[in-house]
């Protein structure tokens, strides 16, 4: 469990799965630029349904929580790339472990929550002693691909794929 300022980030559970998966819906179908839920009905259903993650070996649903147990955000953390679920070679990974999914609620940007979950499954990977951490993103998550940099992750494309029409932007972070 990690704490900043405001914010507390731990593992979710089960009776917040769908408050999670409903930020997550709302977020992801809000980006301009991405996929509407028409189009990839499937990407959709899996986002409100984000808990069902945790039933992989190595998989963590990690959320940020208000001081107040009020859910602001959440992640999906992979200890393990063979169930990280993506296309592309991520899931062919040695010695790696990623995240997906990130979300911030729209009420609760620029408080660095998406931060503290990301620097969440950085901390996690260093201790399950991954030699990376591999992570996704798109041209509509531009603020998102904007801070994974800053935290140092570079643009890996080998860990590219393309997700229907749209493509998706590997990065790692190496240890």
């Amino acid at each position: 469990m990690t704490n900043t300022a405001k914010t507390i980030i731990r593992l979710a559970k089960p009776s917040e799965f769908e408050t999670i998966g409903q930020i997550m819906v709302k977020v992801y179908s809000s980006l301009e630029g991405f996929p509407t839920a028409s189009e990839q009905p499937a990407y959709y259903h899996m986002l409100a349904n984000i808990g069902d993650f945790t039933k992989k070996p190595g998989t963590e649903l990690l959320i940020a929580i208000s001081t107040e147990n009020v859910i602001l955000g959440g992640v999906v953390y992979f200890s393990d790339m063979r169930n990280y679920g993506s296309g592309g070679s991520a899931p062919l990974q040695k010695d790696a472990a990623g995240f997906r999914l990130l979300a911030v609620d729209p009420q609760a940007r620029g408080q660095g929550i998406g931060k503290a979950l990301s620097k969440a499954c950085i901390d996690k990977a260093m201790a399950h002693s991954q030699s990376q951490l591999v992570i996704h993103t798109t041209n509509a998550m531009q603020v998102a691909w904007d801070m994974y940099e800053k935290l140092g992750f570079v643009r890996s494309p080998d860990l590219d794929f393309v997700q229907q029409e749209l493509p998706v932007y590997g990065f790692r972070l190496k240890f």
